[in-house]
């Protein structure tokens, strides 16, 4: 009887990991929806801790990320960057090199760079900060899509911004081209200008509304 217990206990440990192995990439896009969907209502942060912290919110560094983009779009250097909104993304950033530093068009750049160890891989932006490097994010399999302009690089952007609210530039190795996934929508081909109002509107929408309110007065 213990002998078959025995056998039996091995059995079903080696067929629950054969299950990991076999269905990882459900399990993943399993977990990280569950992350998006409620550690983003829980919204924990310092402020909630500490009341006295003030309610603004650090802006997107919006201009270094359009300058980065506009840089290699020029030379054709292939980029996927991801700008957390209220998705932690945790999921994401743990298939990555964390990075923690601060955003500047001189660090994506090298980031991308083709011979950087991390260039194939997505950057994360939370906040002004630049999280991680080298992710890995799901490729949309959306039977509606039609993929013959697509690479794998907006493939993927689909794909995250199908499950999160993220917003997703991709710039193209082949053309050069700028494209930009949010809400499971996208633009491709947009030009720098059109980036820099959409990613204002996206993520300084305050600033924008403050900025409208001066010009009314001076009206």
């Amino acid at each position: 009887m213990i002998l078959i217990s025995s056998i039996l206990g091995h059995v079903m440990g080696v067929g629950v990991i054969a299950l990991l192995i076999v269905f990882q990439q459900e399990i993943r896009r399993f977990f990280m929806l569950l992350s998006n969907k409620y550690l983003s209502k829980i919204n924990f942060s310092f402020k909630n801790l500490l009341p006295f912290f003030s309610d603004e919110e650090p802006s997107v560094k919006v201009w270094s990320i359009v300058k980065a983009c506009t840089s290699m779009s020029k030379t054709k250097t292939g980029a996927l960057i991801v700008i957390a909104r209220e998705s932690e993304l945790f999921a994401v950033i743990e298939t990555g090199v964390k990075i923690n530093a601060d955003t500047s068009s001189q660090l994506l750049n090298n980031l991308f760079f083709k011979n950087s160890p991390l260039h194939d891989g997505a950057v994360i932006i939370k906040n002004d900060k630049i999280v991680a490097a080298g992710c890995i994010l799901p490729v949309s399999d959306n039977g509606d899509v039609k993929y013959e302009d697509f690479g794998l690089r907006h493939r993927a952007a689909l794909g995250l911004t199908e499950q999160t609210d993220a917003v997703v530039i991709v710039v193209s190795e082949q053309t050069g081209g700028i494209s930009l996934f949010y809400g499971s929508s996208y633009q491709k081909n947009i030009g720098t200008t059109e980036l820099r109002k959409k990613l204002e509107y996206f993520f300084m929408e305050k600033n924008i509304e403050d900025a409208e309110k001066q010009q009314s007065r001076l009206d």
